[in-house]
């Protein structure tokens, strides 16, 4: 059986998402979907950071639940770019 190939995105999301349990919920989704890498608060209180990496639909399966974030978040915009996979190893919140 032909191995899944990997990929990795490097996501910006943008709105209310810092103090809402963006950052855990996004880690608890991550680790359910096998899904490898980090996510951070940025210092401008509106933006949220993350790499995810791992099978090319789990990956965009986190990106379309990263598009609504947990229970009170509000996510006004995304960005995605597509990078090479680096081999990232577990998921991690990063502070």
């Amino acid at each position: 059986m032909a191995r899944t190939s990997l990929v990795r995105a490097h996501l910006y999301i943008r709105g209310v998402v810092q103090g809402v349990g963006f950052r855990y919920s996004m880690r608890r989704m991550a680790l359910k979907l096998g899904v490898n890498g980090w996510v951070k608060n940025l210092s401008d209180g509106v933006t949220v950071e993350a790499v995810i990496e791992g099978p090319k639909d789990s990956v965009e399966k986190l990106i379309e639940w990263a598009k609504r974030g947990p229970r009170y978040a509000i996510v006004e915009s995304i960005k995605v770019v597509w990078e090479p996979p680096r081999g990232e190893n577990g998921f991690r919140i990063v502070f």
